[in-house]
């Protein structure tokens, strides 16, 4: 049989102090050219839309990591194009799905996991569709928006890259999609979360639902019905049974779906602020410490946007526009 395989992409905001600007190309560009072998297939940047361009230009950055067998690799993988990010970069690195003091559906990160390797194609889709909305709250990670307690991820709710499930797989913006472009299915619905034990987890519980010998009940209008809930209200009592379920493969701590990074972040921004929970996930990204620091001095320079532009967005522009078509 073949194996699973998995691939991860992780999209992230760099704020100098706490907005992105287009300076990130400049961090993208020195990252490119450390290994441009792979990270002229291997990162993106994605800018904001229509109304959401009052907030500025730039929204987040993405990188990805290799394709994996075993989980363990991935997430190593994934730790080292990290520490490879933060070398370059010397604004704040900001792991969660929407920025706090905005209210901007179209500037938001998120984590897509890519899976391959599955015998049946359509009992995997169901499974997964069964469980996304416990999975999600494992990294769910956007709870404030406008400067306001939101709930627990602003972008599920209300962001437009992702969305109810429909009929078409093949639709982009959707939590669940079948990618166009791999061939995978790619889950969409995930915030991006500093904390790769969580990340672990999850790819661990994704693995145990697809391999299970078990046809789950994954139904679309139930799983839409739930999603806004989840995004506003987190562990929910309709979710306990779904545990159950998830606890039947896979002995993860119930505690991990009551208490979520979002809850963590919560907590924090409203005992310190914006920039203290910026500095705190910065911190975490880095270091793996979820603890703010005193901020750094910043300085947003005209030469290096123009030098990330010419140095990377241009060098990129034929891959991206490939990338766009092959999706579509």
């Amino acid at each position: 049989m073949t194996p699973l395989r998995f691939g991860l992409e992780e999209e992230v905001f760099i704020t100098e102090p706490d907005k992105p600007t287009l300076q990130s190309l400049y961090y993208l560009a020195r990252l490119l050219w450390l290994d441009p072998g792979y990270y002229y297939t291997h990162t993106a940047c994605n800018f904001n839309r229509g109304k959401d361009l009052r907030w500025g230009l730039m929204s987040g950055i993405e990188i990805s990591t290799g394709v994996f067998s075993d989980t363990g690799d991935l997430v190593a993988d994934l730790r080292r194009r990290r520490r490879e990010l933060a070398a370059v970069c010397q604004g704040l690195i900001v792991p969660v799905g929407h920025l706090f003091d905005q209210v901007a559906p179209t500037n938001i990160c998120g984590m897509h996991v890519h899976i391959s390797g599955f015998p049946d194609r359509e009992r995997a889709y169901r499974n997964l569709v069964y469980f996304l909305p416990l999975l999600a709250l494992l990294v769910i990670n956007s709870p404030i928006a406008g400067s306001r307690r939101y709930g627990q991820s602003y972008r599920w709710a209300e962001a437009f890259a992702i969305g109810p499930l429909r009929e078409d797989r093949l639709y982009r913006f959707q939590d669940l999609i079948e990618s166009k472009r791999l061939g995978t299915l790619e889950i969409r619905v995930f915030d991006p979360v500093w904390d790769l034990e969580r990340i672990r987890i999850l790819l661990e519980c994704i693995r145990a639902v697809l391999e299970a010998g078990v046809d789950y009940p994954g139904d679309i209008e139930t799983y839409n019905r739930l999603r806004r809930q989840v995004a506003l209200e987190g562990y929910i009592q309709e979710l306990q049974p779904i545990y159950r379920e998830l606890s039947k493969l896979l002995p993860v701590p119930e505690v991990y779906f009551q208490q979520t990074p979002a809850d963590a972040l919560g907590r924090l921004w409203k005992e310190q602020g914006t920039l203290a929970t910026y500095t705190a996930l910065d911190n975490a990204y880095r270091n793996g410490i979820l603890q703010p620091r005193p901020l750094k001095p910043m300085r947003v320079r005209w030469p290096l946007m123009l030098a990330g532009f010419c140095g990377y967005y241009l060098p990129r522009m034929p891959y991206s526009i490939k990338k766009v078509l092959s999706e579509w």
